[in-house]
């Protein structure tokens, strides 16, 4: 089974990927499954609607995913190219707690394979512009960050793994901060998430944002596997051609070197395993 479960396209406002485009090029590389995960940030996005300006940030719109076009093309998409790839049905819910209402409305509408349950922001701070880190010591935005994590799936279950675990150190000018002194929150989010039979993601990205370290780190991966945790996607977190499928076979390699004998793929937000 190779598949991708990261996958932007241009109904994400970081990209101009187009989803046939997309499906293309994962045929071309003999992927079995794909499933997008379009970005929904309520809070400093918006959800487009008839009449109402895009606010723009550069050359960039601050807005979600148009859901009512994305269903009907994917839809289009699975009857054009479902007998050469299965396609599946995803977001990425950048999510705080203010906005878990607004989140949960739009799960409730629409019918999805797959949910990515990631925190791209806190207080409408984001960490990519250091918003959220500024006037922060290290280990303040550190345990602001999983605490945040940690009240997130505690009250949001509608899901299926969480996101870039350890997305932080994407961003974190004082480098990584160390494993140890993060650990009992690791332990106390990964508990729950086990609990409730949710999982985590290996987002395959680290190697082109430069980090010595996967994503999340393998202390964190380790530390999943000691906790009894199975469920685990793999994602490439694409956004552009170059990173579809991008590190997939490696971090099946690397699971397997972990321990795990599976992987996970979803349908009707349901894990389905799959041997390494």
């Amino acid at each position: 089974m190779f598949a991708d479960y990261h996958v932007h396209t241009d109904f994400s406002d970081d990209s101009i990927y187009p989803m046939e485009k997309v499906i293309q090029d994962a045929i071309s590389m003999h992927m079995d499954e794909i499933c997008f995960t379009e970005h929904v940030d309520y809070g400093i996005k918006f959800d487009q609607e008839p009449g109402k300006k895009i606010i723009y940030r550069q050359n960039e719109p601050l807005t979600n995913c148009d859901y009512p076009n994305y269903i009907k093309t994917i839809e289009k998409m699975k009857q054009r190219y479902g007998s050469q790839i299965n396609i599946k049905t995803g977001m990425e819910f950048g999510m705080q707690m203010h906005t878990i209402p607004q989140y949960e409305a739009l799960f409730q509408k629409y019918s999805f394979d797959f949910i990515i349950l990631s925190i791209h922001e806190i207080g409408d701070l984001e960490f990519w512009n250091q918003e959220y880190q500024k006037n922060k010591t290290q280990q303040e935005y550190n345990k602001g960050y999983y605490e945040a994590m940690h009240k997130l799936v505690s009250n949001y279950k509608n899901y299926s793994v969480l996101g870039h675990m350890d997305l932080i150190n994407r961003y974190d000018l004082a480098d990584i901060y160390p494993f140890e002194k993060i650990k009992p929150f690791i332990e106390k989010i990964l508990k729950v998430v086990i609990q409730d039979k949710k999982g985590i993601e290996i987002n395959t990205s680290s190697k082109r944002y430069g980090l010595k370290d996967t994503t999340p780190s393998l202390e964190i991966l380790k530390l999943y596997h000691q906790l009894g945790g199975e469920i685990i996607t793999i994602g490439s977190d694409s956004h552009k051609p170059e990173h579809l499928g991008s590190q997939i076979e490696e971090s099946i390699i690397l699971l397997k070197e972990l321990g795990f004998q599976t992987f996970c793929t979803f349908d009707q937000m349901k894990p389905i395993f799959h041997d390494l």
